[in-house]
């Protein structure tokens, strides 16, 4: 450790020595952001370049500058709270200087808000915004939930795997786990939230300044396994431009359902050529309510905190971070089986990285980035104050280099890049299991334009070895021993841009993923997750091909997204319960990691009309169905009608929004309506649950004083009627029902 972090010091001390012969290639962008009513300066909007992942915020007097830019064609994408979000196209030459004027307009649209303006034909319409969506602004403070998957919930296809308020990770379009890759500021965060379900993530949305989601060719630069989609947390603890003044935010946030809050801050400090980054932030709840009564041992206790120092010169920069993860958490009691006590657990994480990125003169590529980071991460379960029934530990180390070159023809800039993982893994249940895991991928992203036609590719190679430390031919799951695996992960997107609002496009993905440690080697009771798992050394890797067709308006006022996927599994890994209880455990049933033929697929509307000025109309529907083949033990179990159930476990049913916004100067009201549907479309042992509505409020209030600082206030009620309903994808549905009435109240401000 001591070892590592001696190296990540000397890189980022002598680099910039080494890189003084660079001061003259870069160029310079400098703007002034004003309100497009009155002219007056817009202050604490976020600024960021979304080719090159550089970012910064416009000051007390609108203004901003963001320095060593390569040559080459550029999207500047700014978002400010209460404004119509926008993305202005500029190209730089060498030791160029560009200046920019941007005026932005005030809005009550979410979905429609991106305007694009080209300094070349002033076209609608952005190339990256069919692969990703962006959480920012007013859309991503008034979603902000204790957990990232409870901040991105109220997003069409998006559900949460939960088991309490604590452990919940994000579900997309049915798929989760291995198959939704989630990044903080770009990469893997060391945990085992993929795991089970009573594992947390390590991360905490409360000081995010967007949450980006990729999908298609886009989600292959960090992954080839994640054809759900990748999420990428953004914090930007590790400075990419220097800020023209100090600035930051500070935030508490009050929920009753819990008794909860949590605080936060951040503070970026210029120092010539250096910014140092503080982030801290704490997050405490007690037992939940619901609308039957009081769920125990559902509290937590979190905190997070991070610094960051970076050098920025005209070369490109280089910095160095330090962060921690702790959080301390309950499962509430199963009095059926697993434990009738609940269990605690403790998780930490520590992290130590460095960035860097390093201009290119006089050559094919322009740029090269550089991650190198180091993870710790601990996980205790305890099953009374003394006994720890499960103890995991990962070390775990990242690299990763890309290089962005220019044109080609009629390519556009691309990425190639390299990324490789190293960890150690030990896992302590009764029947240990320890392991060391080597990953390496190669992968390019490429662009391409054809008059109205955009389209973009990727490719990544993968290898991966799990190399347990003690093979064991004749264990109780069969022949332990080291299992490697290759494989190519490929995607395309198509796009029809009918310069008129409208976008047709298409996406292929053909995704690969190797088995994990867990799903290979586990063989021991889980008592947190309820379950006996049991590991299958001899699991193929998962593969994937996933087809998808969407159209797209966008229109002052209007917005329309219309989207139906198709996702066919050859070998759909999963943990599947058997309805067998275990020899060693007999209030556990055992849960046997298999591989089988699936199919996952559904359809995603979602829709913003500003029906009168300031008012607008919002709804969305999204519907997911999983099937897959069954084994032949279940198929000697079944009679005839449990043969057709031969549907995938916690898949989401039917989900119906509708709401309405209105806004007024600086304050906004608006509410909506959730209606989701009865699902009993289920496998075996799997219980269905009812179909429920209940109804949202929310206000928000923001006002900048004549210091320029500006306050943010969001109060919301989250089931208004205190409706008794039950989430299909909670592992605790049979026994509790989810949180009642919460009055959740938060406050920001930007400095």
């Amino acid at each position: 450790m001591v070892r590592f972090s001696s190296i990540l010091l000397l890189i980022f001390i002598i680099l910039p020595m080494q890189l003084k012969a660079f001061d003259d290639i870069s160029g310079i962008v400098t703007g002034i952001i004003l309100d497009a009513e009155n002219d007056e300066p817009v202050a604490h909007a976020y600024i960021h370049i979304e080719e090159l992942n550089r970012f910064t915020y416009s000051d007390r007097n609108g203004q901003f500058v963001i320095r060593n830019l390569p040559q080459g064609n550029y999207n500047l994408l700014i978002h400010r709270l209460g404004y119509s979000s926008q993305s202005i196209s500029f190209t730089i030459q060498t030791d160029d200087e560009k200046e920019i004027s941007i005026r932005l307009t005030q809005t009550v649209l979410t979905g429609g808000s991106i305007e694009v303006v080209s300094e070349s034909n002033g076209l609608r319409g952005s190339n990256l915004e069919h692969a990703s969506i962006k959480l920012t602004g007013s859309t991503l403070r008034r979603n902000i939930g204790t957990t990232l998957s409870e901040t991105l919930s109220n997003q069409p296809g998006f559900e949460q795997r939960s088991m309490g308020l604590a452990p919940a990770r994000p579900v997309i379009r049915g798929l989760g786990d291995e198959r939704v890759l989630i990044l903080q500021d770009g990469e893997r965060t060391g945990d085992f939230s993929a795991s089970a379900s009573d594992h947390a993530l390590t991360i905490d949305p409360v000081s995010a300044d967007e949450i980006e989601i990729a999908r298609g060719p886009a989600a292959l630069e960090y992954g080839s396994n994640a054809i759900g989609g990748v999420i990428n947390v953004v914090r930007n603890q590790i400075a990419t431009s220097v800020p023209s003044s100090l600035n930051g935010a500070a935030t508490i946030q009050a929920s009753s359902v819990n008794e909860g809050a949590s605080v936060a801050g951040v503070l970026s400090i210029p120092m010539d050529n250096y910014v140092l980054n503080l982030d801290l932030s704490g997050r405490y709840g007690n037992n939940f309510q619901t609308p039957s009564g009081t769920v125990d041992n559902s509290d937590y206790l979190s905190t997070s905190n991070a610094i960051g120092l970076s050098t920025i010169r005209s070369w490109g920069y280089s910095g160095i971070s330090v962060s921690g993860y702790l959080n301390n958490y309950g499962i509430p009691p199963d009095p059926i089986g697993g434990h009738e006590e609940g269990v605690d657990i403790e998780m930490s994480r520590f992290q130590i990285e460095n960035r860097s990125e390093i201009l290119l003169e006089h050559s094919f590529f322009k740029l090269l980035e550089t991650q190198l980071s180091y993870r710790y991460y601990n996980h205790k379960e305890f099953e009374t104050s003394e006994i720890i029934g499960t103890e995991m530990t990962r070390n775990s180390t990242n690299f990763t280099a890309k290089l962005r070159h220019r044109n080609i023809g009629f390519i556009k800039d691309g990425v190639v890049g390299f990324w490789s993982e190293f960890n150690d893994t030990y896992i302590f249940d009764r029947f240990n299991i320890e392991t060391n895991g080597l990953s390496a991928s190669l992968f390019t992203i490429q662009e391409a334009n054809f008059g109205p036609f955009h389209l973009e590719t990727g490719f990544r190679l993968d290898f991966n070895t799990e190399i347990p430390k003690q093979d064991k031919p004749e264990s109780r799951i069969g022949n332990i021993r080291q299992r490697s695996f290759i494989g190519l992960a490929s995607s395309a997107s198509l796009i029809y841009n009918f310069n008129n609002g409208y976008q047709l496009g298409t996406t292929f993905m053909h995704s690969f993923r190797p088995p994990t440690s867990n799903e290979l080697f586990s063989e021991g009771p889980h008592i947190a997750a309820y379950s006996f798992e049991i590991g299958n050394p001899d699991l193929d890797p998962e593969r994937g091909f996933g087809k998808e067709l969407f159209l797209r308006f966008r229109d002052p006022g209007f917005s329309l997204d219309l989207t139906g996927y198709h996702n066919s599994f050859s070998n759909f890994i999963y943990s599947r319960d058997t309805g067998r209880e275990n020899i060693f455990f007999p209030s556990l049933n055992d849960f046997q990691f298999t591989g089988l033929k699936a199919v996952i697929y559904g359809f995603e509307a979602q829709t913003e009309f500003e029906i009168l000025q300031r008012f607008v109309l919002k709804s969305s529907l999204s519907y997911t169905l999983g099937k897959r083949d069954v084994t032949e033990e279940e198929i000697d179990l079944m009679d005839n009608e449990q043969k057709q159930r031969d549907y995938l476990p916690l898949m989401p049913p039917l989900r119906l929004t509708i709401g309405a916004e209105y806004s007024f100067n600086s304050f906004s009201v608006g509410g909506d309506m959730r209606y989701v549907a009865r699902q009993d479309r289920t496998t075996m042992f799997e219980e269905p649950t009812d179909a429920f509505t209940i109804f949202n409020l929310r206000a928000d209030y923001r006002k900048t004083t004549n210091n320029n600082l500006l306050h943010t206030l969001s109060l919301s009620v989250n089931n208004l009627f205190d409706t008794e309903y039950r989430n299909h994808l909670s592992r605790l549905k049979e026994i509790f029902p989810e949180p009642g009435r919460n009055i959740n109240l938060l406050y920001r401000l930007y400095f």
